[in-house]
């Protein structure tokens, strides 16, 4: 949370008037300023998941919003999908990862897909814009 105000400055200044941003990341159903103790050790050290309020209010007067799509009720079959692979691949990484690493990846890639299917998670693709866009955004679906 402390960096999502930062982001959005940088990528501002960075970004041309007539550009877009094109955000796509997992978001929460509530705000939270801490991750689940077992990701942030073992997945993703430093990581949180934002909420829309946290997200908007954080390109709050820097940037218009253009489009917010959520992927999330499909994204259960993604992570299925690469837990499938990762299954698949295993007998040729086990020697270099161990089981320890092998339980890890399918508890991780099992409890995230269950978190979109229970629709927790979100995962999300929103476009944002310096000053707007004069005649609007048409989303390409």
């Amino acid at each position: 949370m402390k960096n999502y105000r930062n982001y959005f400055e940088v990528t501002r200044r960075c970004l041309a008037d007539g550009g877009l941003n094109l955000l796509h990341t997992i978001g929460g159903n509530q705000s939270t300023n801490h991750t689940d103790p077992w990701i942030g050790k073992y997945i993703f050290p430093n990581s949180m998941i934002p909420s829309a309020m946290q997200i908007g209010a954080a390109h709050e007067g820097l940037f218009v919003m253009e489009d917010w799509h959520n992927f999330g009720a499909d994204y259960d079959r993604t992570l299925m999908a690469w837990r499938a692979n990762f299954e698949s691949a295993w007998p040729t990484l086990r020697e270099k990862y161990g089981e320890r690493f092998y339980r890890m990846w399918r508890f991780y890639l099992s409890a995230s897909a269950a978190s979109f299917r229970c629709r927790r998670n979100q995962l999300w693709q929103i476009v944002l814009s310096p000053n707007g866009i004069t005649r609007g955004y048409s989303a390409p679906r």
